[in-house]
Protein backbone atom coordinates (compact mmCIF):
# COMPACT_ATOMS: atom_id res chain seq x y z
CA UNK A 1 0.00 0.00 0.00
CA UNK A 2 0.94 3.18 -0.62
CA UNK A 3 -0.07 7.16 -1.35
CA UNK A 4 -1.75 7.56 -4.25
CA UNK A 5 -1.81 10.30 -6.81
CA UNK A 6 -4.82 10.84 -8.32
CA UNK A 7 -5.43 12.90 -11.55
CA UNK A 8 -7.80 15.95 -10.36
CA UNK A 9 -7.46 19.49 -10.46
CA UNK A 10 -8.78 21.82 -7.55
CA UNK A 11 -10.29 25.10 -8.13
CA UNK A 12 -8.48 28.10 -6.53
CA UNK A 13 -5.72 26.77 -6.06
CA UNK A 14 -1.98 27.38 -7.06
CA UNK A 15 1.09 25.61 -8.25
CA UNK A 16 4.73 26.18 -8.18
CA UNK A 17 6.84 25.79 -11.28
CA UNK A 18 10.52 25.11 -11.14
CA UNK A 19 11.79 28.67 -12.03
CA UNK A 20 10.01 29.68 -8.74
CA UNK A 21 6.72 31.10 -10.14
CA UNK A 22 3.29 30.54 -9.38
CA UNK A 23 0.54 29.51 -11.77
CA UNK A 24 -3.26 29.34 -10.59
CA UNK A 25 -4.96 25.81 -11.32
CA UNK A 26 -7.90 25.85 -13.38
CA UNK A 27 -11.13 23.65 -12.14
CA UNK A 28 -10.82 20.38 -14.76
CA UNK A 29 -13.98 18.67 -15.80
CA UNK A 30 -13.76 15.02 -17.03
CA UNK A 31 -13.32 14.95 -20.84
CA UNK A 32 -12.13 18.03 -21.32
CA UNK A 33 -9.01 18.05 -23.87
CA UNK A 34 -6.29 19.29 -22.52
CA UNK A 35 -3.91 22.06 -23.62
CA UNK A 36 -0.36 21.74 -24.75
CA UNK A 37 1.90 22.01 -21.57
CA UNK A 38 -1.20 21.34 -19.69
CA UNK A 39 -0.83 18.17 -17.27
CA UNK A 40 -3.36 17.08 -14.49
CA UNK A 41 -1.96 16.22 -10.83
CA UNK A 42 -3.25 15.44 -7.48
CA UNK A 43 -4.60 18.37 -4.83
CA UNK A 44 -4.09 16.34 -2.09
CA UNK A 45 -5.56 19.62 0.06
CA UNK A 46 -9.07 18.35 -1.27
CA UNK A 47 -8.38 14.53 0.90
CA UNK A 48 -8.28 13.93 4.21
CA UNK A 49 -6.66 10.23 3.48
CA UNK A 50 -5.65 9.33 0.08
CA UNK A 51 -4.48 5.38 -0.19
CA UNK A 52 -3.80 2.28 -2.64
CA UNK A 53 -3.22 -1.47 -2.54
CA UNK A 54 -2.38 -3.81 -5.08
CA UNK A 55 -3.56 -7.63 -4.53
CA UNK A 56 -1.58 -9.45 -8.12
CA UNK A 57 -4.89 -10.42 -10.06
CA UNK A 58 -7.14 -7.49 -10.18
CA UNK A 59 -10.45 -7.99 -7.74
CA UNK A 60 -13.62 -6.60 -9.32
CA UNK A 61 -15.63 -7.16 -6.09
CA UNK A 62 -15.38 -7.08 -2.67
CA UNK A 63 -16.94 -6.41 0.54
CA UNK A 64 -16.06 -4.69 3.90
CA UNK A 65 -15.94 -6.31 7.28
CA UNK A 66 -17.43 -4.73 9.94
CA UNK A 67 -14.75 -4.95 12.99
CA UNK A 68 -14.68 -4.68 16.84
CA UNK A 69 -12.70 -1.72 16.88
CA UNK A 70 -15.88 0.93 17.66
CA UNK A 71 -18.26 2.88 15.26
CA UNK A 72 -17.94 6.28 13.73
CA UNK A 73 -13.88 5.97 13.98
CA UNK A 74 -12.38 8.94 12.59
CA UNK A 75 -9.18 9.24 14.78
CA UNK A 76 -5.87 7.91 12.72
CA UNK A 77 -4.47 5.57 12.09
CA UNK A 78 -7.32 3.80 10.89
CA UNK A 79 -7.68 -0.38 10.71
CA UNK A 80 -10.04 -1.87 7.99
CA UNK A 81 -10.48 -5.47 6.85
CA UNK A 82 -12.55 -6.32 3.88
CA UNK A 83 -13.02 -9.34 1.66
CA UNK A 84 -12.03 -9.47 -2.03
CA UNK A 85 -12.18 -12.02 -5.08
CA UNK A 86 -9.50 -11.95 -7.92
CA UNK A 87 -10.12 -12.58 -11.53
CA UNK A 88 -7.91 -14.62 -13.16
CA UNK A 89 -7.78 -15.98 -16.82
CA UNK A 90 -6.38 -19.47 -14.99
CA UNK A 91 -9.42 -20.77 -13.74
CA UNK A 92 -7.66 -22.77 -10.58
CA UNK A 93 -5.17 -19.87 -9.90
CA UNK A 94 -8.12 -17.53 -8.05
CA UNK A 95 -8.85 -16.71 -4.50
CA UNK A 96 -11.16 -15.26 -1.92
CA UNK A 97 -8.34 -12.87 -0.31
CA UNK A 98 -9.24 -11.65 3.47
CA UNK A 99 -7.19 -8.67 4.05
CA UNK A 100 -6.27 -6.46 6.80
CA UNK A 101 -5.50 -2.45 5.82
CA UNK A 102 -3.69 -0.62 9.35
CA UNK A 103 -1.62 1.99 9.51
CA UNK A 104 -3.89 4.25 7.38
CA UNK A 105 -2.46 7.49 8.39
CA UNK A 106 -4.06 11.34 6.98
CA UNK A 107 -2.53 13.05 4.64
CA UNK A 108 0.68 15.52 5.76
CA UNK A 109 -0.18 18.54 4.84
CA UNK A 110 2.43 20.95 3.93
CA UNK A 111 2.67 23.33 7.18
CA UNK A 112 5.63 25.13 7.90
CA UNK A 113 6.43 24.70 11.60
CA UNK A 114 9.04 27.53 12.71
CA UNK A 115 10.00 25.49 16.08
CA UNK A 116 10.76 22.62 14.66
CA UNK A 117 14.34 21.29 14.57
CA UNK A 118 14.10 17.67 13.67
CA UNK A 119 16.30 16.13 11.37
CA UNK A 120 16.09 14.56 7.81
CA UNK A 121 16.85 11.21 9.41
CA UNK A 122 14.06 11.95 12.23
CA UNK A 123 11.43 12.82 9.21
CA UNK A 124 12.55 9.80 7.75
CA UNK A 125 11.83 7.61 10.52
CA UNK A 126 8.66 9.20 11.40
CA UNK A 127 7.47 8.66 7.52
CA UNK A 128 8.27 4.67 7.95
CA UNK A 129 6.13 4.15 11.02
CA UNK A 130 3.06 5.86 8.77
CA UNK A 131 3.59 4.09 6.10
CA UNK A 132 0.30 1.69 5.40
CA UNK A 133 0.38 -1.66 6.22
CA UNK A 134 -1.50 -4.65 4.24
CA UNK A 135 -2.03 -8.58 5.50
CA UNK A 136 -3.81 -10.91 3.60
CA UNK A 137 -5.06 -14.36 3.74
CA UNK A 138 -5.56 -16.47 0.66
CA UNK A 139 -8.45 -18.85 -0.06
CA UNK A 140 -8.30 -20.99 -2.78
CA UNK A 141 -11.42 -20.16 -5.09
CA UNK A 142 -12.46 -21.94 -8.41
CA UNK A 143 -13.12 -19.93 -11.07
CA UNK A 144 -13.32 -16.22 -11.28
CA UNK A 145 -14.95 -14.67 -9.01
CA UNK A 146 -17.91 -12.59 -10.38
CA UNK A 147 -19.17 -11.05 -6.72
CA UNK A 148 -18.79 -11.38 -3.27
CA UNK A 149 -20.72 -10.10 -0.02
CA UNK A 150 -20.14 -10.77 3.70
CA UNK A 151 -22.44 -10.94 7.22
CA UNK A 152 -22.28 -12.46 10.26
CA UNK A 153 -24.15 -15.31 11.56
CA UNK A 154 -23.99 -17.00 14.94
CA UNK A 155 -20.17 -15.72 15.53
CA UNK A 156 -19.07 -16.32 12.32
CA UNK A 157 -18.21 -14.07 9.43
CA UNK A 158 -19.59 -15.70 6.53
CA UNK A 159 -18.55 -14.46 2.72
CA UNK A 160 -20.81 -15.59 -0.17
CA UNK A 161 -19.09 -15.92 -3.61
CA UNK A 162 -20.29 -16.09 -7.30
CA UNK A 163 -18.41 -18.19 -9.43
CA UNK A 164 -17.72 -17.59 -13.47
CA UNK A 165 -18.58 -21.49 -13.11
CA UNK A 166 -21.91 -21.23 -11.97
CA UNK A 167 -22.10 -21.94 -8.32
CA UNK A 168 -22.83 -19.81 -5.29
CA UNK A 169 -20.54 -21.15 -2.22
CA UNK A 170 -20.29 -19.62 1.28
CA UNK A 171 -17.20 -19.45 3.08
CA UNK A 172 -16.86 -19.23 6.90
CA UNK A 173 -13.27 -16.59 6.69
CA UNK A 174 -13.19 -16.27 10.85
CA UNK A 175 -9.34 -18.59 10.46
CA UNK A 176 -8.23 -16.40 8.31
CA UNK A 177 -9.34 -13.00 10.02
CA UNK A 178 -7.81 -14.44 13.02
CA UNK A 179 -4.97 -15.05 10.93
CA UNK A 180 -4.38 -11.75 9.76
CA UNK A 181 -4.68 -10.25 13.39
CA UNK A 182 -1.30 -12.55 14.44
CA UNK A 183 1.73 -10.06 14.43
CA UNK A 184 4.32 -12.44 12.76
CA UNK A 185 1.65 -12.97 10.24
CA UNK A 186 3.82 -13.63 6.35
CA UNK A 187 0.47 -13.97 4.66
CA UNK A 188 -0.30 -16.74 2.77
CA UNK A 189 -2.84 -19.83 1.85
CA UNK A 190 -4.94 -21.44 4.95
CA UNK A 191 -7.14 -24.62 3.99
CA UNK A 192 -10.25 -24.41 3.46
CA UNK A 193 -13.79 -25.72 2.09
CA UNK A 194 -17.30 -23.64 2.36
CA UNK A 195 -19.72 -24.44 3.94
CA UNK A 196 -22.32 -24.83 1.24
CA UNK A 197 -22.52 -24.61 -2.25
CA UNK A 198 -25.37 -24.21 -4.44
CA UNK A 199 -25.15 -25.39 -7.75
CA UNK A 200 -28.63 -25.05 -8.73
CA UNK A 201 -28.22 -21.54 -10.87
CA UNK A 202 -29.28 -22.30 -14.77
CA UNK A 203 -25.98 -19.86 -15.60
CA UNK A 204 -23.19 -17.96 -13.73
CA UNK A 205 -24.07 -14.57 -12.24
CA UNK A 206 -23.19 -11.23 -10.35
CA UNK A 207 -26.99 -10.52 -7.99
CA UNK A 208 -25.74 -11.53 -4.35
CA UNK A 209 -26.80 -10.34 -1.39
CA UNK A 210 -26.95 -10.82 2.76
CA UNK A 211 -30.04 -9.46 4.56
CA UNK A 212 -29.62 -7.32 7.56
CA UNK A 213 -32.95 -8.04 8.86
CA UNK A 214 -32.74 -11.76 8.90
CA UNK A 215 -29.79 -13.06 9.64
CA UNK A 216 -28.15 -15.96 7.43
CA UNK A 217 -30.65 -15.38 4.98
CA UNK A 218 -29.10 -14.78 1.56
CA UNK A 219 -30.45 -14.07 -2.56
CA UNK A 220 -28.59 -14.86 -5.42
CA UNK A 221 -29.00 -13.76 -9.12
CA UNK A 222 -28.02 -15.52 -12.57
CA UNK A 223 -27.35 -14.53 -16.03
CA UNK A 224 -30.86 -16.85 -16.85
CA UNK A 225 -33.16 -14.04 -14.97
CA UNK A 226 -33.45 -16.79 -12.09
CA UNK A 227 -33.57 -14.95 -8.22
CA UNK A 228 -33.33 -18.17 -5.56
CA UNK A 229 -33.66 -17.48 -1.48
CA UNK A 230 -31.41 -19.14 0.49
CA UNK A 231 -32.53 -19.44 4.18
CA UNK A 232 -30.56 -21.15 7.33
CA UNK A 233 -31.04 -24.25 8.39
CA UNK A 234 -32.32 -24.33 11.85
CA UNK A 235 -29.98 -27.20 12.89
CA UNK A 236 -26.85 -25.31 11.24
CA UNK A 237 -26.52 -28.44 8.54
CA UNK A 238 -26.42 -26.05 5.55
CA UNK A 239 -28.80 -23.47 3.88
CA UNK A 240 -32.50 -24.39 1.95
CA UNK A 241 -32.54 -22.84 -0.90
CA UNK A 242 -35.58 -22.73 -2.65
CA UNK A 243 -35.17 -24.22 -6.27
CA UNK A 244 -38.05 -22.33 -7.53
CA UNK A 245 -36.77 -19.11 -8.89
CA UNK A 246 -38.76 -15.94 -7.92
CA UNK A 247 -40.33 -15.09 -11.35
CA UNK A 248 -40.56 -11.51 -13.09
CA UNK A 249 -37.31 -10.82 -14.87
CA UNK A 250 -37.13 -11.97 -18.28
CA UNK A 251 -32.92 -11.26 -18.59
CA UNK A 252 -29.99 -11.15 -16.47
CA UNK A 253 -30.13 -10.47 -12.89
CA UNK A 254 -27.59 -8.22 -12.28
CA UNK A 255 -28.18 -6.72 -8.92
CA UNK A 256 -30.01 -7.52 -5.32
CA UNK A 257 -30.52 -5.84 -2.61
CA UNK A 258 -32.27 -6.76 0.45
CA UNK A 259 -34.29 -3.85 2.35
CA UNK A 260 -32.54 -2.52 5.50
CA UNK A 261 -35.74 -2.32 7.38
CA UNK A 262 -38.03 -5.16 6.68
CA UNK A 263 -37.76 -8.70 6.33
CA UNK A 264 -38.43 -10.48 3.08
CA UNK A 265 -38.62 -7.62 0.82
CA UNK A 266 -36.12 -7.96 -1.66
CA UNK A 267 -35.04 -5.09 -4.62
CA UNK A 268 -33.79 -6.54 -8.23
CA UNK A 269 -32.34 -4.76 -11.34
CA UNK A 270 -31.47 -6.16 -14.68
CA UNK A 271 -30.52 -6.05 -18.57
CA UNK A 272 -34.14 -6.17 -19.05
CA UNK A 273 -34.20 -2.13 -18.03
CA UNK A 274 -36.37 -2.71 -15.04
CA UNK A 275 -36.70 -2.40 -11.18
CA UNK A 276 -38.44 -4.81 -9.09
CA UNK A 277 -39.53 -5.14 -5.51
CA UNK A 278 -40.35 -8.94 -4.23
CA UNK A 279 -42.22 -10.36 -0.77
CA UNK A 280 -40.49 -13.17 -0.58
CA UNK A 281 -43.30 -15.03 1.46
CA UNK A 282 -45.44 -15.21 -1.57
CA UNK A 283 -44.87 -18.14 -4.12
CA UNK A 284 -42.04 -17.73 -7.11
CA UNK A 285 -44.46 -16.49 -9.33
CA UNK A 286 -46.44 -14.45 -6.96
CA UNK A 287 -43.37 -12.52 -4.86
CA UNK A 288 -43.28 -9.48 -7.58
CA UNK A 289 -45.17 -7.09 -5.80
CA UNK A 290 -43.85 -4.19 -8.02
CA UNK A 291 -41.90 -3.11 -10.89
CA UNK A 292 -40.69 -0.54 -13.28
CA UNK A 293 -40.62 -2.03 -16.33
CA UNK A 294 -38.44 0.77 -18.04
CA UNK A 295 -36.06 2.14 -15.29
CA UNK A 296 -32.99 2.93 -17.92
CA UNK A 297 -32.48 2.66 -21.71
CA UNK A 298 -30.93 -0.25 -21.20
CA UNK A 299 -29.32 -2.08 -19.10
CA UNK A 300 -29.91 -1.56 -15.16
CA UNK A 301 -26.14 -2.89 -13.65
CA UNK A 302 -26.61 -1.93 -9.95
CA UNK A 303 -28.87 -0.49 -6.89
CA UNK A 304 -28.62 0.62 -3.62
CA UNK A 305 -31.25 1.06 -0.62
CA UNK A 306 -31.28 4.11 1.82
CA UNK A 307 -31.29 2.74 5.12
CA UNK A 308 -32.99 5.52 6.72
CA UNK A 309 -35.52 6.89 3.91
CA UNK A 310 -37.48 4.61 1.48
CA UNK A 311 -35.26 5.08 -1.29
CA UNK A 312 -33.26 3.20 -3.99
CA UNK A 313 -30.89 4.35 -6.45
CA UNK A 314 -30.07 3.00 -9.40
CA UNK A 315 -26.78 3.25 -12.03
CA UNK A 316 -26.87 1.75 -15.67
CA UNK A 317 -25.68 1.27 -18.98
CA UNK A 318 -26.96 4.90 -20.03
CA UNK A 319 -24.28 6.54 -17.63
CA UNK A 320 -27.74 8.01 -15.58
CA UNK A 321 -28.64 7.87 -11.79
CA UNK A 322 -32.26 7.17 -10.57
CA UNK A 323 -33.28 8.29 -7.26
CA UNK A 324 -36.91 6.46 -6.84
CA UNK A 325 -39.25 7.23 -3.87
CA UNK A 326 -40.81 3.85 -3.14
CA UNK A 327 -43.90 5.50 -2.06
CA UNK A 328 -44.63 6.49 -5.31
CA UNK A 329 -43.03 3.59 -7.05
CA UNK A 330 -46.20 2.54 -8.77
CA UNK A 331 -46.03 5.58 -11.06
CA UNK A 332 -42.81 4.61 -12.48
CA UNK A 333 -41.49 8.08 -12.48
CA UNK A 334 -37.80 8.80 -10.76
CA UNK A 335 -37.65 11.18 -7.84
CA UNK A 336 -34.54 12.47 -9.54
CA UNK A 337 -32.55 11.65 -12.54
CA UNK A 338 -28.39 13.05 -12.64
CA UNK A 339 -26.43 12.53 -15.85
CA UNK A 340 -22.65 12.52 -15.18
CA UNK A 341 -20.97 9.79 -16.05
CA UNK A 342 -20.27 9.55 -19.51
CA UNK A 343 -19.93 5.39 -19.39
CA UNK A 344 -21.87 2.61 -18.13
CA UNK A 345 -22.27 3.09 -14.07
CA UNK A 346 -20.73 0.16 -12.49
CA UNK A 347 -21.58 0.59 -8.52
CA UNK A 348 -23.46 2.84 -6.59
CA UNK A 349 -24.04 2.70 -2.91
CA UNK A 350 -25.66 5.74 -0.47
CA UNK A 351 -23.70 6.68 2.67
CA UNK A 352 -24.77 4.68 5.46
CA UNK A 353 -25.41 7.57 8.06
CA UNK A 354 -26.23 10.57 5.32
CA UNK A 355 -29.44 10.10 4.23
CA UNK A 356 -28.81 12.74 1.45
CA UNK A 357 -25.14 11.23 -0.34
CA UNK A 358 -24.54 8.43 -1.88
CA UNK A 359 -21.40 7.78 -4.32
CA UNK A 360 -21.02 6.48 -7.61
CA UNK A 361 -18.68 4.74 -10.43
CA UNK A 362 -17.89 4.17 -13.73
CA UNK A 363 -16.20 2.71 -16.75
CA UNK A 364 -15.45 5.90 -17.19
CA UNK A 365 -12.64 5.99 -13.94
CA UNK A 366 -14.65 8.31 -12.40
CA UNK A 367 -15.99 7.85 -8.65
CA UNK A 368 -18.64 10.89 -7.82
CA UNK A 369 -20.23 11.97 -4.14
CA UNK A 370 -23.60 13.19 -4.53
CA UNK A 371 -25.68 15.01 -1.97
CA UNK A 372 -29.59 15.61 -2.75
CA UNK A 373 -29.60 18.43 0.12
CA UNK A 374 -27.60 21.14 -2.49
CA UNK A 375 -29.51 23.09 -4.69
CA UNK A 376 -27.82 25.37 -7.16
CA UNK A 377 -26.38 28.79 -6.45
CA UNK A 378 -26.61 30.55 -9.23
CA UNK A 379 -25.28 33.58 -7.90
CA UNK A 380 -21.91 31.51 -7.13
CA UNK A 381 -20.92 29.67 -10.26
CA UNK A 382 -18.48 30.10 -12.88
CA UNK A 383 -19.78 29.52 -16.22
CA UNK A 384 -18.12 26.87 -17.17
CA UNK A 385 -19.85 24.78 -14.34
CA UNK A 386 -23.44 25.19 -15.53
CA UNK A 387 -23.88 22.12 -16.96
CA UNK A 388 -22.87 19.92 -13.55
CA UNK A 389 -25.90 19.12 -10.82
CA UNK A 390 -25.51 21.14 -8.06
CA UNK A 391 -25.32 17.83 -6.28
CA UNK A 392 -22.24 16.74 -7.42
CA UNK A 393 -20.26 16.80 -4.87
CA UNK A 394 -16.77 15.83 -5.87
CA UNK A 395 -15.03 13.63 -8.45
CA UNK A 396 -12.51 11.02 -7.50
CA UNK A 397 -10.16 10.11 -10.27
CA UNK A 398 -7.10 7.70 -10.98
CA UNK A 399 -8.20 4.18 -11.00
CA UNK A 400 -9.12 2.68 -14.17
CA UNK A 401 -12.47 0.78 -15.07
CA UNK A 402 -13.80 1.26 -11.39
CA UNK A 403 -15.58 -2.00 -10.55
CA UNK A 404 -17.20 -1.42 -7.00
CA UNK A 405 -17.08 0.85 -3.94
CA UNK A 406 -18.34 0.59 -0.41
CA UNK A 407 -18.74 3.12 2.54
CA UNK A 408 -17.07 2.13 5.26
CA UNK A 409 -19.68 1.89 8.13
CA UNK A 410 -17.60 2.40 10.93
CA UNK A 411 -15.37 4.94 9.31
CA UNK A 412 -16.75 8.13 9.16
CA UNK A 413 -16.33 9.32 5.13
CA UNK A 414 -14.21 6.58 4.85
CA UNK A 415 -14.36 5.06 1.19
CA UNK A 416 -13.13 2.04 -0.48
CA UNK A 417 -12.73 1.00 -4.29
CA UNK A 418 -11.60 -1.46 -6.65
CA UNK A 419 -11.04 -1.13 -10.19
CA UNK A 420 -8.81 -3.28 -12.42
CA UNK A 421 -5.98 -1.11 -11.48
CA UNK A 422 -6.21 -2.10 -7.58
CA UNK A 423 -7.72 -0.14 -4.55
CA UNK A 424 -7.85 3.24 -3.19
CA UNK A 425 -8.70 3.76 0.27
CA UNK A 426 -10.16 7.37 0.50
CA UNK A 427 -11.57 10.15 2.44
CA UNK A 428 -12.52 13.63 0.70
CA UNK A 429 -12.94 16.97 2.43
CA UNK A 430 -16.46 17.02 1.30
CA UNK A 431 -18.03 14.31 3.56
Amino acid sequence: MENQEMDLDEQDSTITTEDGSQKKKKVYLPGKPLKDGQELVCDESAYIMLHQAQTGSPCLSFDIIKDALGDNRENFPLTAYAVAGTQSPKVHTNSLIVMKLSNMHQIKQDEEDDESSDSDDDDDDDDNSKKPQMKWSFINHKGCVNRVRVSTYEDLVLTAAWSELGNVSVWNVTPQLREVDQPQNDSGTLPGQPLYTFTGHQSEGFGLDWSSVMPGVLASGDCKHGIHVWRPQESWTGWHVDQRPLIGHTSSVEDLQWSPNEPNVLASCSVDKSLRIWDTRSSPQDANKLAVENAHESDVNVISWNKHEPLIVSGGDDGILHIWDLRMFKEGSALATFKHHTEPVTTVEWNPVDSTVFASGGADNQIALWDLALERDDTAEEEDLKDIPPQLLFIHQGQKDIKELHWHPQLKGVILSTALSGFNIFRTISV
